[in-house]
């Protein structure tokens, strides 16, 4: 069988190799005559898969031992309510940072729950930029201060941690596991599984044990990280497959070397692929040079015309999922830990096949 090549921005890739342990596991998980989707979440086999992928999450991020590690459920976006009502039980001020369509997300649930300021934005620039941190406008005395370090719609990162005076929360969804990171920085990191974690369905959330036990009284148990880390994220039935093969993701990050080993597989990866774009007037990157995300990269043709011939012909090319989002629009490549070299070279070599035939 052949597999082609998925750009997706999630559900996204996962590494072949995993897949194929997963394959082979199906039926009968390590002789046990049942697939461990069938299995109790209360058996020894199953506490034990989440008690190795919690144990091989915490080697990959050098996560030290007053952070709790919680498997939730709900996406990243049920987090957008969970941090206000963990952490502002008292409806007061909370920073926020704007730098595209999840951040917006984010503040616009916040604000049903606390007092939201917006330090800065960069909606004014469509989103393209990062606003520089000496223009901040950040109130002294609130819970927390929350950004998005990558924005999986714009294509815009950080590269820098903010230094704020109060618990830092990031949504890491886009860019955990791509590059190593200071745990230590944040009160809050959380991430939805499909891009870089597993398959959809899981929600890991970091967060340093002195942060809990403050949850409002309106907060739901299943939001509640405390009630999460008391009952080792068992409070209820959790996504038992998700979890097992976010395991076995994090085993396959390990056995690759790490974080520090990805991160250079990625730069090497992104920088190939924007050289490409531009080195071409076909081809435009919108972001600014310094923001550029190295996991998602949004593209523009010269003549949007040709937008649709390009993906009906990059499909037919065994390259997948390169439609821009429909609030942005364009091309927009991801290309996540488990998105191979070898895919971002077919890319690059199909975008210059696809210029010389319509340039």
């Amino acid at each position: 069988m052949t597999r082609r090549f998925n750009f997706c921005a999630g559900p996204a890739a996962l590494p072949q190799p995993v897949l194929e342990i997963a394959r082979d596991d199906m039926l009968d998980w390590h002789g046990t005559g049942l697939s461990l989707m069938e299995m109790s979440h209360r058996s020894p086999e199953v506490v034990g898969v989440a008690q190795a992928a919690e144990q091989s999450l915490r080697r990959l991020l050098s996560i030290p031992d007053d952070y709790a590690v919680l498997f939730m459920q709900g996406g990243a976006s049920t987090q957008f309510a969970s941090v206000p009502l963990n952490l502002a039980a008292d409806g007061g001020a909370v920073e926020y940072v704007n730098t595209g369509q999840w951040s917006k997300k984010a503040i616009a649930e916040a604000k049903r729950y606390a007092d939201v300021n917006v330090v800065a934005s960069s909606e004014d620039t469509n989103f393209s930029t990062i606003p520089a941190f000496t223009n901040w406008d950040v109130r002294s005395g609130s819970h927390y201060l929350h950004y998005t370090p990558n924005e999986t719609i714009g294509g815009v990162e950080f590269f820098w941690t903010p230094d704020v005076a109060m618990p830092l929360v990031a949504d890491m969804s886009s860019t955990i596991l791509s590059r190593p990171i200071d745990i230590s920085n944040f009160g809050v990191i959380y991430a939805g599984a499909q891009k870089n974690i597993g398959p959809a369905g899981l929600t890991l959330v970091i967060v340093r044990r002195d942060l809990l036990g403050q949850a409002s009284d309106l907060c739901p148990a299943m939001l509640n990280w405390k009630v999460a880390d008391e009952n080792d994220s068992m409070y209820n039935t959790p996504p038992t497959f998700a979890l097992y093969l976010a395991g076995l993701v994090f085993k396959w990050l390990e056995d690759q070397g790490g974080l520090p080993a990805m991160e250079i597989l990625n730069r090497r990866k992104a920088e190939k692929l924007y050289a490409a774009i531009d080195s071409s007037d076909f081809y435009a990157n919108p972001v600014e040079l310094e923001s550029r995300s190295l996991m998602n990269v949004p593209f523009t043709l010269a003549d949007a015309d040709l937008d649709k011939a390009f993906l009906q012909q990059a499909e037919a090319a065994g390259l997948l999922n390169l439609k821009g989002h429909r609030s942005v629009g364009g091309m927009r490549a991801s290309i996540y830990n488990a998105v191979s070299e070898d895919a971002v070279d077919a890319l690059i070599s199909f975008m210059r096949d696809f210029e010389a035939s319509n340039g």
